[in-house]
């Protein structure tokens, strides 16, 4: 029994999305990147910064290949699986895709007990399943530390992709999920956070983002992201481009209540400042609390779409989200560039 206990503790130690390297080491060695020669056929690629790669195989088709793996940021790890799972299948449903096949990366420690990996590929095959894509096979190495993911093939039509940067002024700005899960599961990793926090954090990372792209088809989306690693900032930075600017309502982004109050406990993740340190020169804030600014910065792990809609169609798009179960809000909108790129106060 003390084994099992100790086996635990190693096995959530810190992970999902907080695990990301920074934004901005990762920008250092991207750029210096030999780039080779250009494809035609190669609608999306790393240079934009994007949720996933999209290569166009005919007129009507084209692929859309992503992955993503981490280590464990909760204790069980059947859950681990599902979130892990929905996080990856996530950048599909980013992109306006359709998941078709995924493969499964492991990293596991020979040591460690087998019947831990088969909880947790269970699920992230149930995910697979639910995505409605087949679960194909996959690669494992042994490791010291678990790590689990997926890559992921899905498929979308040439004219109807999501960029995330393709915004314009005017557009209203649509979040589908609650932030604050990386504080959450600070807070639950030095048992300070409550049941009810960590149950709508788990609940909120295993809930695929499925649904609300698909009703995203119904209207005139000129962008996309989902908001992962880079936090809600991070991932609204690279949607703005460089080219634009936006007005962001704190008082009506849907928030984890409890991940305020665990940010006012100083209960923050090293990740949600690395966040900070690379976007907060592109913020301005007024009349925001210290603890609504680190929810802002938060990374998340498997978290909502962020949405550029056309303004006509916001109220009709959020209503619709709503009524099918997502904690949705209308949490903005796009401006033409300003001396800030990212302007966060109340309504």
């Amino acid at each position: 029994m003390e084994q099992q206990k100790d086996e635990k503790i190693i096995f959530c130690k810190g992970g999902g999305c907080t695990a990301k390297l920074g934004a901005g080491i990762l920008s250092r060695v991207l750029e210096r990147l030999p780039k080779g020669p250009a494809d035609e056929n190669l609608l999306i690629g790393y240079d934009s910064k994007d949720d996933a790669a999209v290569y166009r195989i005919s007129d009507d088709t084209a692929i859309v290949q992503t992955l993503d793996f981490f280590p464990p940021m909760v204790d069980d790890p059947y859950t681990f699986g599902k979130i892990a799972a929905a996080n990856a299948l996530s950048d599909i449903y980013a992109m306006g895709g359709e998941v078709k096949t995924a493969l499964n990366i492991v990293c596991f420690p020979e040591s460690m007990d087998l019947n831990v990996l088969g909880e947790i590929m269970r699920g992230g095959s149930e995910k697979v399943i639910e995505a409605g894509g087949t679960l194909a096979g996959g690669h494992s190495i042994a490791d010291a530390d678990v790590k689990y993911g997926l890559s992921v093939m899905g498929t979308v039509h040439p004219d109807k992709i999501y960029p995330n940067n393709q915004g314009r002024p005017g557009d209203k700005l649509i979040l589908t999920k609650k932030l604050g899960v990386g504080i959450v599961c600070t807070a639950n990793r030095v048992k300070e956070a409550s049941d009810a926090a960590m149950e709508q954090a788990v609940a909120s990372m295993t809930m695929l983002n499925k649904s609300a792209s698909h009703i995203c088809h119904s209207y005139e989306i000129h962008a996309c992201t989902d908001v992962t690693g880079f936090g809600f900032l991070g991932h609204l930075h690279e949607m703005m481009d460089g080219k634009l600017s936006c007005r962001i309502f704190a008082d009506q982004i849907p928030v984890i209540k409890e991940a305020l109050d665990y940010a006012d406990e100083f209960l923050l993740t090293a990740a949600g400042q690395k966040n900070r340190n690379h976007v907060g020169e592109f913020v301005s804030f007024e009349n925001v609390s210290f603890a609504m600014e680190e929810v802002l910065f938060d990374p998340q792990t498997s978290g909502g779409l962020l949405i550029a809609v056309e303004s006509q169609q916001a109220e009709a798009l959020f209503e619709e989200l709503k009524q099918a179960g997502h904690p949705v809000a209308i949490v903005g909108e796009i401006i033409p560039k300003a001396e800030k790129e990212i302007y966060v106060g109340v309504l």
